[in-house]
């Protein structure tokens, strides 16, 4: 598979990746009891684990019905239930610290793995929230993990609004929490822009129903004029 990918100028492709401490997540509060987490170049020396993972995950194509036809999704993806061992050890390392970390605040571990390539500007996912709780109306939380080169994912309130964005890739880290999947929806929309290849690693609980979760919106259509949170210039130069 022969993509252009530019490496981050941060890390040193000899180097093993390496989780770096939690202690910086910033929050973020959002409406209604919602939250994101953020934390740029948690896994520092990353490029190498993007590479292994575009080269030895076992990607599929999926078709998904859509209205009234059948259409290809635009991403390719892997899924890793409770109990799969995961394609790295370093995915690993990351979900024991990131229960580790957030223990105290639910009951529900993180123990599912689902992996999405977006291949270009192209591959994209539409505004959504993660149905991934036993009661649609409980509150979980999903973590993402993103390598290689930065997308950025767009959160708002359900139905439409102002939009935070935030240039994930290289080891970032974002965690939507409290009632986030219930209350906002977020997205990975398509780009005109020359991008570079994308891995996201996305931590759920074990009962999560897909590897997305994702539903499409009847607002997904509106477009919003969009800030972008500048947590970190490394992040931001794509």
């Amino acid at each position: 598979m022969s993509l252009a990918f530019q490496a981050s100028l941060f890390d040193s492709p000899e180097a093993e990746p390496t989780l770096g401490s939690l202690d910086g997540l910033r929050r973020i509060p959002l409406a209604a009891g919602a939250w994101l987490d953020v934390l740029p170049g948690w896994v520092s020396d990353s490029d190498g684990l993007f590479e292994q993972l575009v080269q030895t995950v076992p990607w599929r194509a999926d078709r998904r019905e859509m209205y009234d036809r059948v259409v290809d999704v635009p991403r390719l993806v892997c899924s890793y239930r409770d109990g799969d061992p995961l394609p790295d050890a370093t995915l690993q390392s990351a979900r024991d610290a990131l229960n580790t970390h957030y223990a105290p605040d639910w009951a529900e571990a993180f123990a599912t793995a689902g992996l999405c390539f977006y291949r270009n500007g192209g591959d994209s996912v539409a505004w959504h929230g993660d149905y991934v709780a036993r009661d649609r109306l409980q509150d979980t939380s999903i973590a993402i993990l993103s390598l290689g080169a930065p997308r950025m994912l767009a959160v708002r309130p359900k139905g439409g609004g102002e939009a935070l964005r935030f240039p994930l890739g290289h080891g970032d880290l974002l965690v939507m929490g409290g009632s986030c999947q219930r209350t906002h929806e977020h997205a990975v929309l398509k780009t005109k822009k020359a991008v570079g290849p994308r891995v996201s690693v996305q931590f759920r609980p074990s009962y999560a129903r897909s590897e997305t979760g994702a539903r499409n919106s009847p607002s997904s259509s509106r477009t919003q004029t969009s800030p972008v949170v500048r947590f970190s210039s490394r992040v931001e130069n794509r």
